[in-house]
């Protein structure tokens, strides 16, 4: 693999194992543990917005680049609510409804890309205005990617052991809150995907 030209992919792609390895840490149950955590959380989270920064620098923008990244954010947001829901953190709710947005949203943007469209970009298969804004604009994506963040480490650091409890009982309820938030985004964000995909499905189109 041409390691130059493929910077953004492997940035996508390293950014996995990085979340995985906060994920794991929080097993150790120790303070250092946890703080290690938060900071490769946050890490994994700024990993998303530098491979789309080499991607457009550096031209390295493409259709497999693409999927890399919509991959990679799957499979992190779905890894952290899976975690803090076998912890008991959080309700089991969150991550299977994470999980059936990822499975919804995919299934039709595959058919999407058969048919030579991408989730992003110019070859959007979002073709209305509110759909474009809603899925693909820098306010929606950054605002549902700040409420994740925010949400998994505040989560994370609740929960860090000998932390004072009233503080941690204060920290965990603007978690839950931005839990909430993160998961509404993430279900409005699908809507425009599901009602927009009629049109794939047309044989006469």
């Amino acid at each position: 693999m041409d390691i130059k030209n493929n910077t953004a992919n492997i940035v996508s792609v390293t950014r996995v194992f990085v979340a995985f390895a906060a994920i794991g840490l929080l097993y150790a149950e120790t303070m250092p543990a946890y703080i290690a955590s938060v900071v490769l959380t946050i890490i994994a989270f700024a990993m998303d917005g530098v491979d789309g920064y080499i991607a457009r620098k550096y031209n390295q923008s493409s259709e497999w680049g693409s999927v890399l990244d919509i991959m990679g954010d799957r499979i992190v947001e779905a890894s952290y609510w899976i975690a803090f829901a076998v912890m008991g953190w959080l309700n089991i709710l969150f991550p299977i409804v994470c999980i059936a947005r990822a499975f919804t949203t995919d299934g039709i943007r595959s058919v999407a890309l058969s048919k030579g469209m991408t989730a992003f970009g110019e070859k959007s298969m979002q073709s209305t205005a509110w759909g474009k804004f809603i899925c693909a604009s820098k306010f929606m994506r950054i605002s549902y990617a700040v409420a994740k963040v925010a949400a998994f480490v505040l989560i994370i650091t609740a929960y860090i052991p000998d932390l004072n409890l009233e503080a941690a009982n204060i920290i965990r309820i603007v978690a839950e809150i931005l839990a909430w938030i993160a998961i509404i985004f993430c279900v409005v964000r699908a809507i425009p995907v599901v009602a927009e995909s009629g049109k794939l499905f047309n044989d006469g189109k």
